[in-house]
């Protein structure tokens, strides 16, 4: 070998480490908590918000890792797991809940945090303003709590000669008092009893079917709740278990059988979530990046379920649906 060629294989020996660790300090890091478990990684939710990294230039596995944290429902976990991704050194908090947002608002003042919310983030304290954020939160305000009269009314269209419609919430969340403010003043408004169950974890919600069985409710309104959507399939079983008409806050549900759902495109906030994630790690101060809220709800109708149970759907909410399952 000539000594120039010699050269040139030590310089690029010499140069290769230090490419390495170049291409490594490329790869930036995040977190993110979810209310479930992690075969959530692969959920709907998660695929549409790697999309939104995607659309500004991150991909999860080429220039970007993902810290993902799953509490199952136990929120008792969360300020560990909050705790414990600050310690980590990640860029940002993805939370996509209120009980979540809140954890990871208590474990920093500095880490940038992206949420999603059922409620409204400046009356939880969470930001100054929805235009102006101003400290290290921002995201997308669901609405799904102001949503609860629409919910009532829906279902009460379904099935207008119940006089009892229970309510369905997690006591664990941060906002189930106002969840059940809200629907009690819609069903007081229309001269509905509603009765109110509780619970916050997988066996409280067989309890709960059982005691909606014993006090003759003819109806369920599912709260939102990212505990209870990490149990849709259990709801929607014991809801057809024991001919419960029931509404949901997300489409997920009734796309594996439940009767009916009205709430905002989870996959779109995502995304949307996703290009706020991305627009940060770009530079971008939380502060300065007005929370959004949805402009379009979905109102979902599984036919075949309400035949199983007997029900007629009215044409008026047929042609409302932005789709009906057949």
């Amino acid at each position: 070998m000539r000594r120039r060629d010699f050269v040139t294989v030590l310089a690029g020996a010499a140069a290769y480490p230090l490419a390495a660790r170049a291409q490594q300090k490329a790869m930036r890091a995040i977190g993110y908590i979810g209310s479930g478990t992690s075969h959530d990684v692969a959920s709907p939710f998660v695929v549409a918000l790697r999309q939104g990294l995607s659309e500004t230039g991150y991909v999860e596995g080429q220039n970007l890792a993902i810290e993902y944290r799953w509490v199952e429902g136990k929120y008792d976990r969360l300020p560990a797991f909050a705790a414990d991704l600050v310690g980590r050194n990640v860029e940002l908090i993805l939370a996509p809940n209120d009980v979540l947002a809140h954890a990871a608002k208590g474990a920093t003042s500095t880490v940038p945090i992206v949420f999603v919310t059922n409620g409204d983030p400046v009356a939880d304290g969470l930001v100054v303003s929805l235009a102006r954020p101003g400290g290290n939160l921002t995201g997308v305000a669901g609405m799904a709590i102001e949503l609860m009269p629409k919910r009532l009314e829906l279902l009460s269209e379904l099935v207008p000669q119940v006089g009892a419609i229970a309510l369905l919430v997690n006591p664990n969340n941060a906002i189930a008092e106002r969840i059940m403010r809200k629907a009690a003043e819609a069903a007081g408004g229309k001269g509905v009893q509603m009765p109110i169950l509780k619970a916050g974890t997988e066996g409280e919600i067989d309890a709960a079917f059982s005691t909606l069985v014993q006090l003759h409710a003819g109806a369920l309104i599912i709260a939102p709740d990212g505990f209870l959507l990490s149990r849709r399939e259990q709801l929607v079983a014991l809801a057809s278990r024991h001919a419960v008409p029931a509404i949901y806050p997300w489409r997920e549900a009734v796309d594996g059988g439940g009767l009916i759902s009205y709430g905002t495109n989870r996959t779109a906030v995502a995304r949307e979530l996703g290009i706020y994630a991305g627009k940060i790690l770009k530079g971008a101060k939380p502060a300065d990046l007005p929370v959004q809220q949805p402009t379009k709800f979905e109102l979902v109708i599984n036919i075949k379920t309400a035949k199983v149970l007997g029900l007629t759907v009215p044409e008026r909410l047929l042609v409302g649906a932005d789709e009906v399952i057949e």
